[in-house]
């Protein structure tokens, strides 16, 4: 749609001021919040029940998601230190668990089940590292006055979950929302606002999971994130322009850092630095899973998409050339990790006795 002929128009809309601010700052500030509220809600629950709930579980994906966002790292910085790109260094750190998980599901069975928990479990702690780095790298101007204010509201937050147990759901929308604004004018990037909320919402394992607050909210919003929030931002973010030189743009020092880091330096940290530590002792691998199981999660993990182009579009502001050329390789490269992901895992799957 953007190269059509109604392409300019197309852009123009996302740039249209709705009460001062243009209709994209909408979707990447508010609706991403929704949807960083619900990653905020899953790690949540891995840490309470699932495979975050036992230490030596989550070694082996903590140090995967280490790896998966340390390598990619270097190999852009190598490609881009000291040069006006340096900035993006955060771009290929990310994974994309919707669409990573995806492909496993039409995998199906021929996937061990061990092998999803590791992904979702990995693609979490990635997302919440890609999320850290934001607030703390990503940010042009701190107001302390408004982000003391936002951490005050948030701390209100906890009081009422953890010291009065409250377990009504509007308490916390409404200070959620409130944290939001506060967020958004101190300078920090109002999306991080959505994680603090999630860990300030009640959940209650010993209860049933299900009947805590978290449990409810995560499984409302499963469904508008995936078919709302998420097509929305695709639709916002992802106007790419072709025009004669996008070649030129592809070969250019970060787009090339991108693409190496998300197709080579995802798989090359995961499995590089999970076979470390199982080395020295400090996890290990699951019995139904092989080495070349972590390594296709690894190529899975290279998926950036939503995460690497919010991500772009923080480290290049004004830049809208450098901005379209990244898009354009996170796009292709997350083509490339999954369809090499997929094939990767079916064929191991297929060469099993």
């Amino acid at each position: 749609m953007t190269n059509s002929p109604i392409g300019q128009d197309y852009l123009s809309l996302w740039h249209t001021n709705v009460w001062g601010i243009s209709l994209e700052h909408w979707v990447n500030d508010g609706l991403m919040s929704i949807f960083f509220l619900l990653i905020g809600l899953e790690l949540e629950r891995e840490i309470y029940i699932g495979e975050l709930s036992n230490i030596k579980n989550a070694l082996l994906p903590i140090c995967a998601a280490i790896g998966g966002m340390l390598v990619p790292a270097l190999i852009h910085f190598s490609l881009n230190q000291a040069t006006p790109t340096q900035n993006g260094i955060g771009i290929p750190m990310a994974t994309d668990i919707a669409f990573a998980l995806g492909v496993l599901a039409i995998l199906g069975n021929r996937i061990p089940a061990s092998l999803k928990v590791f992904v979702v479990a990995f693609a979490v702690i990635d997302d919440l590292g890609a999320i850290l780095i934001i607030a703390a790298f990503y940010t042009a101007k701190l107001s302390a006055l408004y982000f003391v204010a936002a951490l005050l509201v948030w701390a209100l937050l906890l009081v009422l979950n953890r010291m009065y147990r409250v377990m009504a759901i509007l308490p916390y929308i409404v200070g959620g929302i409130l944290m939001w604004f506060l967020m958004l004018k101190s300078g920090i990037h109002a999306t991080v606002a959505g994680i603090m909320l999630a860990f300030a919402i009640p959940f209650s394992a010993k209860d049933g999971d299900q009947k805590s607050p978290s449990y409810k909210l995560e499984h409302l919003l499963h469904k508008p994130v995936a078919f709302i929030i998420l097509p929305i931002f695709a639709l916002a973010n992802t106007g790419i322009t072709i025009e004669a030189n996008w070649l030129h743009g592809l070969t250019s020092l970060n787009s090339l850092g991108i693409a190496m880091g998300l197709i080579l330096g995802k798989p090359l940290g995961v499995t590089l630095f999970c076979f470390i530590a199982v080395a020295i002792g400090i996890c290990r691998l699951p019995s139904d899973l092989k080495w070349l199981h972590i390594a296709g999660a690894g190529i899975l993990g290279g998926i950036g998409f939503t995460m690497s182009i919010f991500i772009t579009n923080l480290a290049f502001p004004g830049d809208p050339v450098t901005i379209n050329a990244a898009k354009l390789s996170i796009l292709l490269a997350s083509l490339t990790a999954g369809v090499l992901g997929f094939l990767w895992l079916r064929f191991i799957q297929k060469s099993q006795p």
